[in-house]
């Protein structure tokens, strides 16, 4: 509960400094829309040029895409840690937050979240809709319990695998960072693996499993029963993968000696 209350409190005071300036909010959230518009534009595009990619349909690939941006959401919004090295260690305010009693972690999600990335999830959904109508798609009383575990699975995974590559931080003060890279390969989940070379579906699934953010539990609403083992395995892999990133943060912790000089 002491988590929860510190939860709420950080999230107001971001709330009340994001809406003094309510233009640029309004602003980065059209922003982020219009990304997302751009991305579905590209899947039109190569299907204007095609009826079907490796077995998949126009609406299906748009509704891998609807149910990617969910996960993705969560993600940007709590997870925002793309500078952890630079601005924790590399300008020491690691020392800083390591004074306050509170877990480190914890702290530093709450410090770079961005709560207006939340209405990528509206937009996923959306999109989702749009696609499950023209394709018929039927849905259960369960399928929303679900969904929301299969999302949290892949917000757990994109998490994972993000503040484990922070965590190097704790051992190299190294300004070069992987960050970058490692979003755009993440990009290649919002595909159907099937599409890629064995090797590269064999790295998305076990070694960088974005697969399972996107086409994996997408594949269980779109009756893709061939499938079905690997998406209802998003929730195991998201509790790996952030379980490894919480061990490899905490070790990193013990290995921190301070900024210095």
């Amino acid at each position: 509960m002491f988590y929860v209350s510190m939860f709420f409190q950080y999230a107001s005071q971001y709330l009340k400094t994001r809406l003094t300036y309510r233009v640029d909010t309004v602003v980065e959230i059209f922003s982020d829309f219009l990304f997302q518009a751009v991305n579905l534009i590209f899947i039109l595009v190569v299907f204007g040029h095609t009826s079907f990619l490796s077995g998949w349909n126009r609406e299906e690939i748009i509704f891998i895409y609807g149910f990617f941006l969910v996960p993705y959401a969560i993600f940007s919004a709590f997870f925002n840690i793309w500078d952890f090295n630079e601005r924790y260690i590399v300008k020491g305010e690691m020392d800083r937050v390591l004074t306050r009693p509170v877990h480190s972690l914890f702290q530093i999600i709450m410090e770079r979240m961005e709560l207006e990335s939340l209405f990528g999830v509206i937009t996923g959904i959306v999109i989702m809709g749009y696609a499950a109508m023209n394709l018929g798609l039927t849905f259960t009383w369960y399928d929303g319990l679900i969904f929301i575990f299969m999302v949290v699975g892949g917000s757990f995974i994109y998490a994972g695998i993000f503040i484990s590559i922070a965590s190097i931080g704790f051992w190299s003060d190294s300004r070069t960072d992987i960050m970058p890279m490692m979003y755009n390969i993440g990009n290649y989940g919002r595909y159907p693996v099937d599409i890629y070379h064995r090797v590269i579906r064999f790295v998305l699934t076990w070694i960088l499993p974005f697969a399972f953010v996107g086409v994996y539990p997408a594949a269980y609403f779109l009756k893709r029963e061939e499938w079905y083992i690997y998406a209802f395995l998003t929730p195991v892999m998201g509790i790996v993968f952030f379980c490894i990133a919480v061990f490899l943060w905490n070790s990193g912790v013990k290995k921190y000696r301070g900024a210095g000089n």
